[in-house]
């Protein structure tokens, strides 16, 4: 049997600081949002009371932390009491039953109910219930104007009217007389009336007159194809032939969802380079017309006077029944990847708690402490930093796997983020008794996201320098590239052979560990690297001496060409 202290250990932390309340804040929401603890009325009594020392923030972000998790009913109401930046998130994505959604609504603020009724996936009760606060919600306040020394200053306040029930909200009101709303004796219109009058009307007005029947009308058989068109930024800006609200502002360059749209990888890689793509994939949800999986053949567009890139000219069809256009939702990759990503949020959490509890240690934030314990807090400190370094890999790994690698293209300068990560990894060079060595390469810049490059070149970087032996030097130079690309060699040491490919990628079998070797093995940072460099479309060859990064080049905003 395992006893979790995950609660008793948060409780018992120093709330009393802005710091250790923002740090409780957060833990016992992660506790409480996974189900680690009990959504009961002591923890959310002591959510609110360090609700006022935590600012909006850190609030917000512990609520986009939730945004796609399964938290309780009772947390969500606690969150719907906060302000909307705060509600926002979590009212978006959160899933509840009926009568949990009944129990919650009043609580919300107008704002909070708009954001609902934005919503496609809530059940009918749920709609007819969001339905029920249009009264309230919708209904503009009118102040009568009262004359001087209306006796009606003096008179008893308004009883407040009685509250409906949710799930059934009553009848509008049927209206007194044919002529419109009357006025009241104190000169003014009662609005709220106005709008049941007019509603009331509408609900009862015949649909079609018995002596005039109307004709069916044709029911359109479903779309098989439409067109759509982009600006040079790959954002879809014209659709014809389908319903376009859905994919209107989608971008080519983005493979994670987008709303209702998903774009395929193969996109994002034909935008980069400003290729022809065909068969691609484009997934668009909702219940409109244009909801389903389809195939995109698209074609670059370029000014002839200039000969810039202006978007691309595109065709989609619905897939033939020998083909599939959409990632099955549960093939057997997507459901290994999205296993892997919640083992690594599982992990991440815990490895961030002990990170930090290994500062406040070393800081004494918590009273003093002996010198040698102290070093114990530096060395789990940085071993926590290297198992959450492992972790982000392990994460960036699923990603590319699950096809959910969210990019952002820009101009990437070359040379100094070699010359910082070669900074960073100066202390693992001295262990190794090496040096990276890197040689002047002029102002190139590749197209590409910076997170994601500086992601490949250090880990790429770290695995050749604990791969190197004492007296051998890396050396990192330009190498000769294609048009419209910039290439990067490096020099592979000795220790990792002269095999090809696969004899790289497969050497943590063989080879052991060094000092200061990746975490998770030289063979997964190189499969990483490569990874990185297809999806940022370019590509890592290994040769018999060096590894050759290529990587599209950037493009100069005034002339339209590569950069040199």
């Amino acid at each position: 049997m395992r006893f979790d202290d995950s609660l008793k250990t948060v409780l018992s932390a120093d709330m009393d600081s802005g710091f250790g309340a923002q740090s409780a804040w957060r833990q016992l929401v992660d506790l409480m949002g996974r189900g680690r603890i009990a959504a009961d009325e002591p923890s959310l009594a002591r959510l609110r009371l360090l609700r006022q020392a935590v600012p909006v923030a850190v609030r917000s972000a512990s609520a986009r932390a939730l945004a796609f998790a399964s938290p309780p009913a009772a947390l969500v109401g606690l969150f719907a009491e906060d302000e909307l930046a705060v509600a926002a998130p979590v009212m978006r994505t959160v899933q509840l039953g009926d009568d949990e959604w009944a129990a919650l609504l009043p609580r919300l603020s107008p704002q909070g109910r708009a954001l609902l009724r934005h919503r496609r996936d809530l059940s009918a009760p749920v709609c007819r219930a969001l339905a029920g606060f249009a009264p309230t919600d919708f209904v503009l306040d009118y102040d009568v104007p009262v004359a001087a020394n209306d006796p009606a200053e003096d008179a008893a306040p308004v009883a407040p009217a009685p509250v409906v029930e949710l799930l059934r909200p009553a009848p509008p009101p049927v209206p007194a007389t044919p002529t419109g709303p009357q006025p009241v004796a104190d000169g003014g219109f009662q609005i709220a009336d106005v709008v049941a009058r007019i509603d009331a009307f509408q609900r009862q007005r015949p649909t079609a007159s018995p002596s005039l029947p109307i004709a069916p009308q044709p029911v359109a058989g479903p779309v098989a194809s439409f067109r759509f068109d982009t600006d040079g930024n790959g954002v879809i800006c014209a659709v014809d032939g389908i319903a376009r609200g859905a994919l209107i502002g989608a971008s080519l360059a983005f493979g994670a969802p987008q709303g209702a749209v998903r774009v395929d990888a193969v996109m994002n890689g034909a935008l980069r380079q400003r290729q022809r793509f065909a068969d691609a994939r484009l997934d668009i949800g909702g219940r409109s017309e244009a909801a389903g999986a389809w195939r995109v053949a698209g074609t670059p567009q370029f000014d002839a006077a200039t000969g810039r890139f202006t978007g691309y000219a595109a065709v989609a069809r619905r897939p033939r029944s020998d083909e599939e256009a959409g990632r099955a939702p549960h093939s057997a990759g997507s459901a290994a990847s999205d296993s892997l990503r919640q083992l690594v949020h599982e992990l991440r959490t815990p490895t961030n708690a002990i990170a930090g509890f290994a500062e406040l240690i070393e800081a004494q934030l918590l009273g003093p402490v002996s010198p040698v314990y102290r070093d114990h807090a530096v060395t789990i400190r940085d071993q926590a930093a290297s198992l959450l370094a492992a972790i982000e890999d392990l994460d960036t790994a699923a990603r590319i796997e699950g096809k959910a690698l969210e990019l952002r293209p820009g101009p990437v300068e070359v040379q100094p983020m070699l010359e910082r990560i070669a900074r960073d990894l100066a202390p693992l060079a001295g262990l190794r008794g090496t040096a990276l060595d890197i040689h002047p390469m002029g102002d190139h810049a590749a197209l590409a996201d910076d997170r994601a490059m500086e992601r490949l070149l250090s880990r790429l970087l770290a695995a050749l320098t604990a791969a190197a032996v004492a007296g051998e030097r890396i050396d990192i130079a330009e190498a000769p590239a294609p048009a419209g690309q910039v290439a990067i060699c490096f020099a592979r040491p000795q220790a990792l052979g002269t095999g090809g490919e696969e004899a790289l990628l497969s050497i943590d079998g063989d080879t052991p560990a060094g000092e200061g070797a990746p975490l998770l093995g030289t063979g997964f940072a190189l499969r990483l690297a490569r990874n990185l460099a297809t999806e940022l479309g370019g590509e890592l060859i290994f040769g018999d001496h060096l590894l050759t990064l290529r990587l599209p080049a950037a493009l100069d905003e005034a002339m339209g060409q590569a950069t040199h």
